[in-house]
């Protein structure tokens, strides 16, 4: 009887070594359920984020094109659309709408409008050193010299079909354009301080080129609105 109950004893104490490693056994189970859910759950999470950034940014782009009025315009009105924010309209529809090119975009418009300005401005130089009397209009030319230079450096900023306007890009040019009008308009002011003559005569010969300048600054002050914000 006593070998009996020592055997009941061993049974006892094997089933109480046994125990711990089953109890551990079920416990890593009963981890493992949380723990795959739980990261289920977070890469369900970022899969969603992740497609519904992708849809908020995708819809917004074509949300902001097809909002865009000038992309649905034709050529002259498009044209007119973005004239409409210069001081001279008339003119400069007549400026863009005679160039050999065909304007797709608010950007070329921009950059047919400079070309016209160079093209007006020679002219002018031109027609200034024909009437030249001395020192008096040497000073104007080399005013006008250096706004055409100022122009052809706007010009360059477009050697690529495909540029991006960026800001900077968009300030220099918006600089230089500003700078040859000015030197056209110091051209002037000298002219009346001496006394000139023909002073109204140059002022007649300068309007055009005047004109296109002018319009060229209004276009780039206003290219980002006219690029990326619909028109009212």
């Amino acid at each position: 009887m006593d070998s009996l109950k020592i055997f009941k004893g061993y049974d006892k104490v094997e089933d109480n070594l046994e125990d711990p490693q089953k109890q551990q056994e079920q416990h890593r189970h009963k981890i493992s359920k949380p723990l795959i859910a739980t990261i289920s759950i977070i890469v369900t999470i970022l899969f969603l984020t992740f497609t519904l950034s992708f849809t908020l940014f995708y819809h917004h782009n074509n949300s902001t094109e097809s909002q865009n009025p000038l992309n649905s315009l034709n050529s002259t009105e498009l044209i007119r659309s973005v004239c409409n924010v210069t001081r001279f309209p008339d003119s400069c529809f007549t400026a863009i709408s005679s160039s050999t090119q065909n304007p797709t975009d608010p950007k070329t418009i921009l950059k047919i409008s400079i070309l016209a300005s160079i093209n007006e401005l020679n002219k002018f130089a031109s027609s200034l050193k024909a009437n030249s009397s001395g020192h008096t209009l040497g000073d104007c030319n080399e005013l006008i010299d250096d706004a055409v230079s100022r122009l052809n450096d706007s010009v360059s900023v477009f050697s690529d079909d495909a540029v991006t306007l960026t800001d900077v890009k968009i300030n220099d040019i918006q600089t230089w354009v500003s700078a040859a009008l000015t030197d056209q308009q110091t051209c002037v002011d000298g002219l009346e301080e001496v006394g000139f003559s023909l002073v109204e005569k140059v002022k007649k010969i300068m309007q055009k080129s005047y004109e296109y300048i002018s319009n060229s600054l209004a276009i780039v002050a206003n290219i980002r609105n006219l690029v990326n914000v619909p028109l009212h």
